[in-house]
């Protein structure tokens, strides 16, 4: 009986834990909605609609190997209650400069990605040019980043985070009991040939997310500790779960074009309307006609929250490295990231009228980009989880170490084949 009154007892208990866990996760949601966009939308459904199952253990592997240089954004200012650029500026100005300046380069290029995608969604909706709903899109995330800050921002992730899961896992769930489409025979062709290094590249690059996204949830975290307090085991906690979640969905969205697409003899359209078009199709072959425009507010909500947290991220990690580069304490720090924020904006819109409209183009450009670039900002990351001036309790051990040196000679690696491929193309 005795047990029986404290078990009735110890659920309150569980349960504020329960509720304070949640309460402190957000950065770690947020970056997994900044992920859950190009890299799952666009490269892992086209891995699995053209290859199969071939890359599902690439994909795991990518996320693997990238690990150690996305945890440091959270371990570190954990450690230290700074972000990672103050970290940077620690190590050297040097170091600093070269950060800001491939951010700003990454910044513009992601921002016209991520809104190209998004307003490829919205003529599912609405039958206006893509560069005029690309307008709207970047208009709509200035006004609610302007407006609502990052409380909103982290409210509004979540809600849309748990509701595009769980429509994904339903519709892979109700693929794999679907028919197979397989014609009798047919062998599915090799991504290990030549002529698909771009492709691979590209996949990888953004797989889960750009590796500068370590940063954005640096700041994040310092935002949420504004709030509340939040300790290093929460930190992680909610670090690992946001990151995990982006590996399974990865898989998941590369399974939906594996079972429903591949072997069908269909290809993704470069074009954006025709593309936005395909990927819903994807969904309503298996949950029904009747859940089309369902899938759709889902995925364009999705696409959405993720253009919406790029422009904060990369905006974000701009205004404070310009603020540290210049000493510069005075300036306003909301009027200055307002700033930057339209001026990426503006640049990512250029950009997406110089593609006009073709969507696939842009983004394996924006992709390649991200992997050529990704070495950099990791060997950046490994230096500060590896410093001095960091606590040894909370530098990177001997299996962290090891990951990212793996991870490292991966990255370069691959990039030297791929500077090969294209000189040869």
């Amino acid at each position: 009986m005795s047990n029986g009154l404290q078990d009735t007892a110890s659920l309150p208990t569980v349960w504020l834990k329960m509720n304070l866990i949640f309460k402190a996760t957000g950065p770690g949601l947020l970056m997994a909605a900044a992920a859950i966009g190009a890299s799952h939308l666009v490269a892992s459904t086209r891995a699995g609609a053209e290859f199969g199952w071939q890359l599902a253990w690439v994909i795991l592997a990518v996320n693997l190997l990238k690990y150690p240089f996305f945890a440091a954004g959270a371990r570190y200012t954990a450690a230290t209650g700074e972000s990672l650029l103050h970290g940077y500026l620690k190590q050297g100005r040097g170091y600093l400069v070269l950060f800001t300046l491939l951010n700003s380069i990454a910044a513009v290029a992601s921002t016209a990605g991520v809104a190209m995608l998004t307003a490829a969604m919205l003529t599912l909706f609405v039958p206006l040019p893509i560069e005029l709903l690309a307008l709207i899109v970047l208009l709509s995330s200035l006004l609610l980043l302007i407006l609502g800050h990052y409380r909103l921002l982290d409210k509004v992730t979540k809600v849309i985070m748990l509701l595009l899961t769980i429509s994904t896992l339903i519709a892979a769930a109700l693929a794999f009991n679907a028919p197979a489409i397989l014609p009798s025979g047919f062998v599915s062709p090799s991504p290990w040939q030549w002529v698909h290094v771009g492709f691979l590249v590209a996949m990888m690059g953004w797989m889960p997310a750009p590796i500068e996204v370590s940063c954005w949830n640096s700041l994040w975290l310092l935002e949420k500790q504004k709030q509340q307090t939040v300790t290093k085991a929460q930190a992680l906690f909610d670090f690992n779960l946001g990151y995990v979640t982006t590996a399974i969905l990865a898989v998941v969205f590369l399974s939906l074009g594996a079972l429903v697409m591949h072997g069908s003899g269909e290809h993704f359209s470069p074009s954006g309307a025709k593309f936005a078009d395909q990927l819903i199709t994807l969904y309503s072959q298996v949950l029904g006609e009747q859940s089309r425009y369902l899938i759709g507010t889902v995925a364009l909500l999705c696409i959405f929250s993720t253009t919406v947290t790029v422009i904060d991220g990369y905006s974000r990690t701009l205004a404070l490295g310009w603020q540290l580069l210049r000493h510069d304490t005075n300036t306003a720090q909301s009027r200055l990231l307002s700033g930057i924020m339209l001026l990426v904006c503006l640049l990512g819109l250029a950009i997406i009228l110089f593609f006009k409209g073709a969507l696939l183009p842009l983004l394996q450009f924006v992709m390649t980009l991200a992997f050529m670039t990704t070495i950099i900002f990791a060997w950046l990351n490994y230096r500060l989880m590896t410093a001095e001036t960091l606590p040894s309790a909370d530098r990177y051990g001997v299996k962290m170490r090891a990951l990212s040196w793996f991870g490292m000679a991966y990255l370069l690696g691959f990039a030297l084949v791929f500077v090969y491929w294209k000189m040869g193309n």
